[in-house]
């Protein structure tokens, strides 16, 4: 995807969006993930004040805990709310299960042990993504999709562009555990990343190929850099190297 997320659904739990969406983009504001980006755009796009949170904790592939006003926030995936040891997620589910079908991203904000309410993030694919996948799959190359994103999401992501197999819910640590049990089956293994949380799968795979447009830690990771942010460069990268 693009990694330029916008969030299309704020729902919540006693009718006022706003606050539900202050409270988030406070608890992302020292984020530096898309999806944070994403929710404190949004705000600032409906001139809603964000000050600064008193304390802040990112934990990666989870979400973030904070502190503002007095109030404790938890904004965060499921993974999160089971940490917490958090009940009636359950009523939720429905709701939450519905727009991850539609291919989006749900984070869940919980105030003082409290549900609030969810905000749902949709990103779009990258210009010629699918056709890329198309060529890899036709010159024999088996295509995996591996992401920290819940499974109903990136399986809606993933039919849009043609890939059948799927590693979803993948902590960012667990990305190159991933590659490396692909190594241990036989296989060779090209990674293509951009963000932080792929660096080290970037590492682990026998060729990282990183985005040019990515985070900086993914370019130095990378041995490719695709400096036109274009996937077709991929098949181009495999072909010139079959010359070579």
């Amino acid at each position: 995807t693009e990694g330029k997320p916008r969030v299309t659904d704020v729902l919540s739990f006693n009718g006022d969006a706003a606050i539900l969406l202050k409270l988030a983009a406070i608890a992302e504001k020292r984020s530096e993930h898309p999806l944070g980006e994403a929710i404190i755009n949004e705000a600032k796009s409906k001139d809603i004040p964000v000050p600064d949170a008193e304390s802040f904790e990112a934990i990666p592939g989870k979400g973030i805990i904070a502190k503002y006003d007095g109030s404790n926030i938890l904004l965060g995936n499921r993974k999160l709310i089971a940490d917490k040891g958090l009940k009636g997620l359950q009523s939720l589910e429905l709701e939450i299960g519905k727009l991850e079908e539609q291919g989006k991203t749900v984070v869940i904000l919980v105030v003082d042990g409290e549900f609030k309410g969810i905000i749902a993030v949709a990103d779009t694919v990258k210009e010629f993504a699918s056709e890329a996948v198309h060529r890899l799959r036709e010159r024999g190359r088996e295509v995996i999709m591996i992401t920290g994103d819940n499974r109903k999401s990136a399986q809606a992501i993933a039919s849009q562009l043609g890939i059948n197999r799927v590693l979803a819910e993948v902590l960012p640590q667990d990305k190159a555990r991933e590659i490396k049990a692909l190594q241990g089956k036989g296989k060779k293994v090209a990674m293509v990343g951009d963000g932080i949380n792929d660096a080290p799968a970037l590492v682990q795979a026998d060729v990282g190929i990183a985005i040019g447009s990515g985070t900086d830690v993914a370019i130095e990771s990378g041995d490719i850099v695709l400096v036109k942010e274009d996937l077709r460069d991929v098949v181009t990268a495999i072909e010139l190297s079959s010359y070579t």
